[in-house]
Order: structure tokens, then sequence, then C-alpha cells
């Protein structure tokens, strides 16, 4: 190629070299200060480059042979890196944008973290999974990416955390808070648990409290607190004329220790070489990726297929409390990168039964071992599957995880798969006690009295359901302590000495006297029922 014929390439790249120094900052350039988030505004856009911008001067052509500039001649600002950062750690550091909180209270948690390295290591190294996904949702978002390390202060990154006050996943939300930024929490999944979404509703809160408070350590304050919490605590601070930063607010101990914490930490991740801390190394890059799912099927197998550990599975789906992903309500999971297109592959030439498990909706309030009785299950499996504590009735409409079978093979229905409930009501113990008949009384009417079924009161005495009673005849009967107490004649000296009859329900004197005696006749209604049933079973 003859030199003539590489002038129009040279030229056109003088020419856009000659246009970008035009706009490129000089070493002697001042500047622009960084603005707080608060009052930080968007640039107006850079005017389109005109036809004369464009038509550089001929005599500004350099003329004979091209030369390399030396790297010294360059000025040290003159060219904008793009490069990204080396790991995600960097990343983060170049997103801080709060202001920094010092004193006594940041140095003490410094000093805590600092002297817990295996703490500190387990914390981040946990972090791995989740803190690209969050760095990216906040830079979506022009938010300060401190709050990427907020997890380590709520739940130190795990997302199986469950607080005393019952906050749950790594965010930390409660149920109510958790429902009010539309976290599912229903039978078969827990979203404030779901790495995707109580990110989203976190981001949510925060957004929102920030732009209440105007301040990122008040809305910081207000996220562990309550912003009605804060706002009260500024309200009394303008009343007496204080100060109304975080610092200047009376706040609970946690509260009060809770920006220091983020902070410390902070100052851990920007200079770790401060405190003689290791970071391990966390790649700039996702971990993870979604997969989309369209059949239940079973967590264990799910996590062999795509050849994932199954801690590790429920590590990035941790929202899901049972063994079986419901399709219509989960509709993807989240898998490492690398093992998404292998779990893809491996479905696809899977042939055997993909769930185990479907649901069942019980038809009646019933005991746990009848309605395990009905699924083909046993009382102690259905009772940890489904999590029934104890001496609990399951309660009509109640949605429950059971085996799949010819019957129940079905896929579930996105209304249940979104909607379905565990509803328990105390198994009520009941104590043996003996009343007496009323003036023209019959077993009808005195069951009445009582709020129990005739045939049952029948059963209990070996009588006909029709039988006339005479005033002041002895009538053995099984009630709650608050269903005593709430009537008369009721003889405890009687009920000491009576023998328990044969096939009747096992008194006890531990009979929870202090429930109430709406749930009390709930569980009692529930007995009459299955007594009443037998009793005519027996005729």
């Amino acid at each position: 190629m003859t030199p003539s014929t590489l002038w129009p390439a040279w030229g056109l790249a003088v020419l856009l070299a000659l246009g970008g120094c035009a706009t490129t900052p000089g070493a002697n350039a001042p500047t622009p200060t960084e603005a707080s988030p608060s009052t930080a505004t968007p640039s107006a856009p850079a005017e389109p480059a005109t036809d004369a911008r464009l038509q550089a001067p001929p005599a500004l052509l350099p003329t004979g042979p091209m030369k390399p500039l030396a790297t010294a001649s360059l000025p040290p600002r003159s060219v904008v890196s793009l490069r990204p950062p080396a790991d995600l750690w960097e990343r983060i550091r170049r997103g801080f944008a709060m202001p920094d909180l010092t004193g006594e209270l940041v140095t003490d948690r410094e000093q805590w973290y600092s002297t817990r390295p295996d703490y500190l290591l387990r914390m981040t190294e946990r972090s791995r999974k989740y803190l690209f996904h969050i760095v990216e949702e906040l830079e979506r978002r022009n938010m300060p990416t401190e709050l990427a390390l907020l997890p380590f202060i709520e739940s130190a990154f795990n997302p199986q955390a469950v607080s005393s006050a019952k906050a749950a996943g790594m965010w930390q939300f409660m149920p109510a808070t958790g429902k009010h930024f539309d976290l599912r929490q229903n039978a078969f999944r827990d979203d404030r648990r779901d790495v995707l979404e109580s990110t989203r509703a976190a981001l949510d809160y925060l957004q929102k409290l920030y732009a209440m408070f105007g301040d990122w350590h008040l809305a910081l304050a207000a996220y562990n607190w309550g912003e009605g919490s804060v706002s009260r605590a500024l309200a009394r601070n303008k009343a007496a004329g204080l100060g109304l930063s975080y610092s200047e607010l009376n706040m609970p101990q946690e509260t009060r220790y809770y920006v220091p914490k983020l902070q410390a930490v902070k100052n851990l991740i920007a200079a770790p070489e401060a405190f003689s801390a290791k970071l391990p190394l966390i790649e700039n890059h996702p971990y993870f990726q979604t997969v989309p799912i369209t059949r239940d099927i079973d967590v264990d197998l799910a996590a062999r297929l795509a050849e994932v550990a199954p801690e590790d599975f429920r590590a990035l789906n941790p929202s899901m409390t049972k063994p079986v992903i419901l399709a219509a309500g989960t509709p993807q999971i989240l898998l490492p990168w690398d093992n998404a297109a292998t779990f893809s592959r491996n479905l696809e030439a899977y042939r055997g039964r993909l769930a185990s498990w479907t649901a069942w909706v019980a038809p009646a309030t019933l005991k746990v071992a009848e309605a395990a009785r009905r699924v083909g299950m046993s009382e102690a499996e259905l009772r940890r599957v489904n999590a029934i504590p104890p001496r609990m009735l399951i309660k009509a409409g109640s949605t429950l995880l059971v085996p799949r079978t010819d019957r129940l093979d079905a896929d579930v229905a996105p209304a249940v798969a979104d909607n379905g409930q565990v509803a328990l009501a105390p198994e009520v113990v009941l104590r043996r006690t003996t009343v007496r008949a009323h003036q023209g009384d019959t077993v009808a009417t005195l069951a009445q009295r009582y709020g129990v079924a005739a045939a049952t009161v029948a059963h209990w005495n070996r009588w006909s359901a029709q039988a006339a009673l005479k005033k002041g005849q002895a009538v053995v009967m099984y009630l709650p302590a608050s269903a005593t107490a709430a009537h008369g004649g009721t003889r405890k000296a009687s009920a000491q000495r009576a023998p328990a009859r044969k096939g009747a329900p096992h008194a006890s004197a531990g009979n929870g006297a202090g429930r109430r005696q709406g749930e009390a006749r709930y569980g009692l209604q529930a007995l009459n029922r299955c007594l009443a049933a037998r009793a005519k079973r027996s005729v």
C-alpha cells in the first residue's frame, strides 16, 4: 500500500485525536468536587459536535513520518481509564458516597472486627455469592455502594438468619414489613430470604427512607429502629432546640451502634492493610444466573442435575422452605454461573419423575394423625415436613405438603402455590367432670348449653341421644377448664371420684387454663365431630 493511500486513514485518526484533546482536561485543569447524594444533580447533556468542529484546518495536520508520543510527554490525567476494577472490592470502594462517621463507637467496632479475623473471613467468604448482584442493583439505582455492606451488619450475609424478633433473611425483614414490600410468605416459600426479592425490597425501603430524611445516616437508623421512631426523635430534638444529626438523637443502644458498625466495615474494606485484615479475592463477575423452571421439581434433584452440592444450591435459593420447588410460585432458580448450562442440559435428558411431593388442602379441621392417615404418611413425617408443633389441630383449608401418589400426581396450581398456608388451632386437652341436669333437660338441651354435640354427650354416658334427664341427674362431660369455669353446675369432688369410662378421652389437669374460650371451644367442636362419627358407626 502506498503512502498516498495511507493518508486518509492517518488524517482521520489525527482529527479524532485533536477533537478528543479539545474536551480532555489537562494536568492543571480543576477537578469538580464530589456532590453529596442529597445535592447531586445530573449534568446537562453534552452539545452535539458541529460541522465546523469536525473540519480541522489543514495547517494543523502534521507532515513527515509519524512518530509515537513519548509516555513522559503525556499529561498525567489526559486520558480517563476505562479499565474495570480488578476485583469487586475495588468496585465497591469506587462507589463509596456516604459521608464518613467518626468517633469512639466507630473505633470500638473497628477494633472488634479487626481482632476477629476468622469471623471477618467467614463473613466475606459467605458474601461472595451475593455481593456482585447487590452492587449491580445499587449502581443501577445510583445508590452508595456502602449499602452493599449492610448485610454484614444485619445477618453476616446469612440468608437463613432469623432473629429473636422473627426478622429473617440477609436483610432481616420483619414479617409485616416484608408483606408491605411484597415479599411473599406462605407454606412453600419465604421471600424475606430470597436473594433477588429481598435485595429489591431492601433497596426500595432504603430509597424510601432516604427520600423521607434526606440523610443516609438517618435513613439507616430508620431501617434499624423504624421510620416512626426516628421521626419522633427528630421532633423531640427540634422542639428542644437540639441538633438533628444521627449522632445527636436519643436512640436505643442497638441503633446507636448501627451506623458505626457499618462505618467500621467500610473502613476495613477501604484499607484492609491498615487493620492487618485479609479480604478474599471476589471477582468482578456475576456469581449466579437465573434459570427458568416450568415443572415442579424436588430440591435435591435440581441440585443433582445442576451438579451443585445441596448446601450450595440452598444458599442461592434460601427462600424455599420445603423439599420441592413449585414452578407456579417459583418460576426461576439461581445457579452458579458455570452450572446453569449443565442444569439445562441434564434436565432435558432426564426421564424420571421430577417431583415426589405435591400439595393437599385439608377438607376439614383434623387431628394430625387423621390427616396423616388420609395422605399415607406417618404422623411424625407429616409434622416434620409441614412444621406442625405438638398439640395442634390442622384447620380446614390448610395447605400441606404430602407425597405424590396416583391420586395426587399433578403439579401444584398457581393459587395454591402463591397463597397456601398452614393454619393451626390448639388441640384442647379436656378435663373429665360431672354436671347436674336442670329441670326439663334432655341430652340435646344440656349438650347445647355446653356447646357439645348431643351424640357426643350420649356416647360419653352410654345413653340414647333422645334420652330425657331428671333434675339433678349426674352427667359425665369432658370439657376444657375455661368451659367448666364459664358454666355452673360442676362438682369437682364428683369429677375426682367418678371412674373413667372405657373409650372416653384421657382426663388431664394440665388443660391449658389460660387458653382463650374461643380456641378451647373450637378444639372441642372438632373433637365432638370425631366422637359423634365414632358413636354413629358403633350403633
